[in-house]
């Protein structure tokens, strides 16, 4: 006879994030996503994938992008993200994201996705391949977020808008079909979530920049990193102080807080009194390097050993469509379609 468990373990919340394998990822990328998922690992269930299909909106060359999506899910694990902890997956190897997404289509109105600004400022930059996909393109995001039924997302401010059609998109299914998805909430960091462009301080530093000044990417050299650093803007004036009026030092020293542990503003401008942008470029340059050079490390030794991380990435979305499977079937089966 079997005993059944009086007292099953609380299951935890769940949390959903990925990024898009269009270049390589960078500092901000580090800074203001990947070492909260690190955290997050202690207290949520966590799915983390490469959205590789959501790159495909704009035109790639395929062989680059199958190298960059795993160059990603590589970084992942070099930025302390635990495979044995979290699940790191694939977009495209849980095929439940593309038919969910079919699904929320029918659920989302066509002024809805035209009042994206994302899709307003892309179809700018690529006036010639504004498709179909762009459009659709935060309708997908809410079929990933949505099939895990996630309780917490981490978003920049740049897809806050994004998040709350997902959030409207699972409430309206809600209200015609009873209680199916989770509605989520978003997890914007207090600190380090708009790192910005080392050229254009008023912009967020991106890994698209065409300037290549202008983002630090984790697999930039120690002599790589100093470099952009030594030619970043600054503000008129010498002094290292913080001010809405100075971005370019402001962003600088959000910087050097973050990779010496948090050091306060006050500090640093104690710090640095009396000297000038040379020599606190200086300082933040090697502290860069220091925060950097770990993670770029270990992300050439994983990303050496190919049947490993293939094997991290299948086994990722193994448990990842266990989770994924579930909802589809109850969403299919509400929407009244025959099971299969």
């Amino acid at each position: 006879m079997t005993t059944e468990t009086q007292n099953p373990k609380p299951q935890k919340p769940v949390i959903l994030s990925g990024m898009q394998p269009t270049s390589g990822l960078m500092l901000g990328n580090l800074i203001g996503a990947l070492r909260n998922w690190v955290t997050f690992q202690q207290n949520y269930d966590c799915y983390f994938c490469v959205v590789d299909l959501h790159a495909l909106t704009v035109r790639q060359v395929p062989a680059e992008l199958r190298k960059r999506t795993l160059d990603v899910a590589a970084m992942y694990i070099a930025g302390g993200v635990d495979p044995e902890q979290s699940a790191i997956f694939i977009q495209s190897h849980v095929p439940e994201h593309a038919e969910l997404a079919w699904i929320l289509n029918t659920f989302t109105g066509m002024g809805e996705c035209s009042r994206m600004t994302q899709f307003k400022d892309k179809s700018t930059q690529h006036s010639d391949n504004v498709n179909v996909g762009l459009f659709t393109y935060p309708v997908l995001m809410a079929s990933d977020i949505l099939l895990y039924q996630a309780n917490v997302v981490p978003v920049g401010e740049d897809q806050k808008q994004h998040l709350e059609l997902t959030r409207n998109i699972a409430e309206r299914f809600n209200y015609h079909y009873s209680p199916t998805f989770t509605v989520p909430e978003p997890f914007i960091p207090e600190q380090g979530g708009r790192i910005m462009s080392l050229q254009e301080p008023q912009k967020k530093m991106s890994k698209s920049d065409p300037n290549t000044n202008a983002t630090i990417f984790l697999v930039d050299s120690d002599d790589q990193i100093r470099a952009k650093i030594k030619r970043a803007v600054t503000d008129s004036g010498t002094t290292i102080q913080r001010s809405p009026e100075r971005p370019a030092i402001g962003n600088l020293m959000e910087m050097f807080s973050i990779v010496t542990g948090g050091q306060s503003f006050a500090d640093i401008e104690r710090d640095f009194e009396g000297k000038g942008y040379a020599e606190f470029k200086i300082a933040l340059a090697d502290a860069v390097v220091d925060y950097v050079r770990p993670v770029r490390e270990r992300f050439l030794k994983i990303r050496a050993d190919v049947p490993e991380l293939t094997r991290i990435v299948q086994n990722g979305a193994e448990k990842a469509r266990r989770t994924a499977s579930k909802t589809l079937r109850k969403v299919y089966k509400k929407v009244g379609l025959v099971e299969r």
